[in-house]
């Protein structure tokens, strides 16, 4: 009886230890990929850096552009500024929103970074990043329209180039407008990087 009673305790032993064994191997094997997430992250960091760059340079860019032609009457004075159109105004609103959502997003990148596994933050950027690309590009595009119109103007609509005259004024918005649409191709690529960490291996 006590060597069956021996035999029987090494058996059970064997048992747990194979369990124990089975536990650690699946542990490991749980997450395959957590490097490949975590490097989409990383990367996703660096975009959020470079698009907080592009979009707070349209702002502040198409926000401080105002030029003052050096002839003027004593009634008229000849000057050109981004408030005086609304498309401008609504480009400057749109390009600051999207900037302070960038910068805010940040903690939220860094948890996807430190745990990249963690669907519930990406989820949630990839949500907000859809709805400021949106955001970006109809703001771009609404002043890119003016902005064609100020270097070409409309002979159909009596509308004249201004640019000529107002070149410092053309060139700076010109340069806010292609900021926002690289802040926008910006968005685009970490919607896209979003989704393949999204993706279930």
């Amino acid at each position: 009886m006590k060597s069956t009673g021996e035999a029987t305790a090494i058996n059970i032993g064997e048992t747990k230890s194979a369990s124990a064994t089975t536990v650690a191997t699946t542990k490991a094997i749980k997450h395959p990929k957590a490097g490949l997430k975590r490097g989409l992250a990383i990367f996703d960091f660096i975009l959020r850096l470079f698009a907080i760059g592009a979009a707070l340079a349209a702002t502040t860019t198409m926000g401080t552009t105002d030029q003052t032609l050096p002839f003027f009457t004593q009634f008229f004075q000849f000057q050109a500024s981004y408030d005086d159109l609304p498309a401008f105004s609504f480009f400057v609103i749109a390009n600051a929103i999207a900037s302070g959502y960038l910068f805010l997003s940040l903690p939220f990148s860094i948890v996807c970074i430190v745990r990249p596994h963690a669907m519930g933050a990406r989820l949630l950027l990839v949500i907000c990043d859809t709805v400021m690309v949106a955001l970006t590009v109809a703001a771009a595009a609404a002043a890119a329209a003016i902005v064609y119109l100020a270097h070409n103007g409309n002979s159909n609509a009596n509308w004249v180039a201004i640019c000529q005259q107002f070149d410092d004024f053309c060139q700076s918005v010109s340069g806010a407008v292609v900021a926002s649409f690289i802040a926008a191709v910006l968005f685009m690529l970490m919607i896209v990087l979003s989704a393949f960490s999204l993706r279930k291996h």
